[in-house]
């Protein structure tokens, strides 16, 4: 399961290169040869969104989203824990919600046949992309949802460990 994780933080660091690759191979060619590459705005605003679904998979499972823990670090680890839980039930519920709307979203996008500009490509794989991101994130927060519960030592705060 580790390994499966992992392969999903990587997914979403390539986005992240890819996306900037695109920012910064555009910026290049516009300032400096004055040209651009075909559909540059659609791939980067396509990607971008991909990266955020991605990225939202990345971050749920580690639990490394931005957090406010004013209550949580004033009581005691069995409720911080019940808080845990509960935090992350909510996650999981908003997101599979999300999951299913952007699911419509891919499907409306084929069926109305959605062309990029210059190039006509269609945007709906870009759309499923990004929807297989947020289906990979409602896997992984399931998954740290159970082992929030049954295994509470694999996801404590001290367990991170870095990707190498």
């Amino acid at each position: 399961m580790d390994r499966f994780i992992d392969a999903i933080e990587l997914l979403a660091a390539i986005f992240v290169g890819l996306v900037a690759a695109d920012t910064f191979i555009s910026v290049i060619l516009r300032k400096f040869f004055s040209t651009s590459i075909p559909d540059s705005y659609d791939f980067g605003r396509m990607l971008l969104g991909i990266l955020i679904f991605w990225g939202i998979a990345a971050t749920s499972y580690r639990g490394t989203h931005i957090t406010v823990d004013l209550v949580w670090a004033s009581v005691s680890p069995k409720y911080q824990r019940a808080i845990d839980i509960f935090a992350t039930l909510v996650l999981l519920f908003v997101v599979t919600m999300q999951t299913t709307m952007l699911f419509d979203k891919v499907t409306q996008t084929r069926i109305d046949n959605v062309l990029t500009y210059d190039l006509h490509l269609p945007t709906w794989p870009f759309f499923a992309v990004a929807w297989a991101g947020d289906v990979s994130a409602v896997l992984l927060i399931a998954v740290r949802t159970w082992r929030l519960i049954f295994s509470p030592e694999l996801v404590s705060r001290e367990y991170v460990k870095p990707v190498e």
